[in-house]
């Protein structure tokens, strides 16, 4: 089967649809399938950037319209022309592959668009982006990565739009990472330093429970990313004598990432706008407890008090912090489980689950291509 992948945003930038897109790409290659990603993002540069692989096809210029875009290289048009299924993968603002996926779905191309992130706490923004575009008409198939994602898409399109649920996916097994408690308690957080991932309120939960645990207990805690906020994470650190026990480690790989979550003891996603949470399932594989936001996806591979704690606010998160960084029979608890029940989310699953969205897209294409002729004849 030829698949196409549309997203804006790829490699080298990290974030969540950046990793999602190229695991799922690379994996449904090695399945055999004849997979490639279009994206408006532009390559990297300096002496450790990599060359693009054959199959990745960036788009210049990306300030000008979708069409003009893919005008600008015939083999992009060609690939979205010939494929057998088109993947769109979309956030909030994503015109390219927004543009992409409509162009796809009216020339008869089977057109699947998984939305990434939550279309919540967002103003009329969505729904004003839904009636400009026209977005319940195209001819798509519409998906999400969690039902807290799938929910608000389902507000936006109306209750004649099926919304699927495509849930992210982690390789599980390379994630498990050796037993073993720290030497001193540790809280780790993974995430891009981005104002939605929220890293300042994230130094403030830290800071409260620090607070809130017996002084005579040492702690310490550990940020893995980089982004745009990271220079005012620095300086409320220090401001607030945080540097001492709080570590920025900036932007690591995955392997470094897994020796990190193995001397830890609990992992903290305080992001209230999370759709999934990839790198909370990759810890959650690795063994440690989660605590999370109950406002987004998270949810969908944690349950409160059986492999992490969910909590309502900021003050709830805290609560949840300095019961599992003090409470050794519970976190224990949490630990075994975690690390002898695998989450239900490896790639397989996953791959399975799209290829399954692709038919269906493909059933619902074959389906308005043979209702054209009967509408034509009807209106003449």
């Amino acid at each position: 089967m030829r698949i196409v992948h549309v997203t804006d945003v790829y490699l080298p930038r990290l974030g969540g649809i950046e990793m999602h897109v190229h695991d799922l790409a690379v994996r449904q290659r090695r399945d055999g399938h004849d997979v490639h990603v279009v994206t408006a993002t532009a390559p990297g540069s300096g002496p450790g950037a990599e060359p693009d692989p054959p199959w990745l096809h960036r788009v210049a210029n990306p300030a000008v319209t979708v069409p003009r875009q893919l005008g600008l290289g015939p083999q992009v048009g060609a690939l979205l022309a010939s494929a057998d299924a088109v993947h769109a993968h979309v956030s909030v603002v994503s015109p390219f592959a927004f543009g992409a996926a409509r162009l796809a779905g009216s020339l008869g191309r089977p057109t699947l668009v998984t939305v990434h992130s939550l279309w919540t706490r967002l103003g009329p923004l969505p729904a004003l982006g839904s009636r400009a575009a026209g977005l319940r008409s195209w001819p798509v198939l519409w998906s999400a990565v969690s039902d807290a994602a799938a929910e608000p898409v389902r507000r936006v399109l109306g209750p004649s739009v099926e919304v699927l649920v495509l849930p992210n996916a982690v390789d599980v097994a390379a994630w498990q990472v050796p037993g073993g408690a720290p030497a001193v308690p540790t809280v780790v957080s993974v995430m891009r330093l981005a104002r939605t991932k929220r890293p300042l309120p994230l130094a403030r939960i830290l800071r409260a429970t620090r607070e809130e645990v017996p002084d005579h207990l040492p702690l310490r805690a550990v940020v893995v990313g980089d982004g745009p906020q990271r220079p005012g994470l620095e300086r409320h650190l220090r401001r607030h004598d945080l540097d001492g026990w709080v570590e920025l480690r900036g932007r690591l790989d995955r392997p470094a990432i897994r020796e990190v979550l193995a001397r830890s003891t609990v992992y903290l996603a305080p992001a209230e706008l999370e759709s999934f949470g990839i790198a909370a399932l990759e810890a959650r594989a690795a063994g440690l407890p989660v605590v999370a936001s109950s406002h987004g996806g998270v949810g969908t591979f944690i349950t409160h008090g059986v492999d992490g704690l969910l909590g309502d606010s900021d003050d709830a998160l805290v609560a949840h912090l300095v019961r599992l960084l003090t409470d050794e029979v519970t976190t224990a608890r949490m630990t075994a489980h975690n690390r002898s029940v695998p989450p239900p989310f490896g790639w397989d699953a996953a791959c399975g689950r799209a290829l399954a969205a692709y038919d269906l897209a493909a059933g619902r294409s074959r389906t308005r291509v043979a209702a054209a002729p009967a509408r034509a004849a009807a209106s003449s």
